[in-house]
């Protein structure tokens, strides 16, 4: 854990946040500043920068964090139209917390190609 880090305070709940769901290896909370109906952040419990560094490390927790954004849309009833999941990595694809997540996007139509 990271004192500095914004997710790793959402998950000693230092912090608060509105989560919907939860496992032994990740959280899910709503989003702040969502973009669409459902906007979820999906986080693994312990602190890995991305999406890539989690697979290099800890593949389980990976396949918990999808596991988990796949319940998430199920209970918001969007599962079965569809919905999309987002991993930004990196400055230059609009990463702002380095802690590792997956964005839960769905409830309206998703445009291609995205940004």
């Amino acid at each position: 854990m990271s004192e500095e880090c914004l997710f790793c305070r959402i998950v000693s709940g230092d912090v608060p946040a509105t989560v919907v769901a939860d496992n032994d290896r990740a959280l899910a909370f709503r989003d702040i500043t969502p973009v669409a109906p459902t906007h979820v952040l999906v986080i693994p419990r312990a602190h890995h920068a991305n999406a890539a560094e989690v697979a290099a490390a800890d593949p389980e927790t990976l396949v918990a964090m999808v596991a988990l954004a796949r319940q998430v849309a199920a209970a918001d009833g969007i599962e079965d139209g569809g919905y999309r999941l987002v991993a930004n990595t990196g400055p230059a694809a609009h990463q702002t917390v380095f802690h590792a997540h997956l964005h839960v996007l769905g409830g309206r139509a998703m445009g291609w190609p995205p940004g």
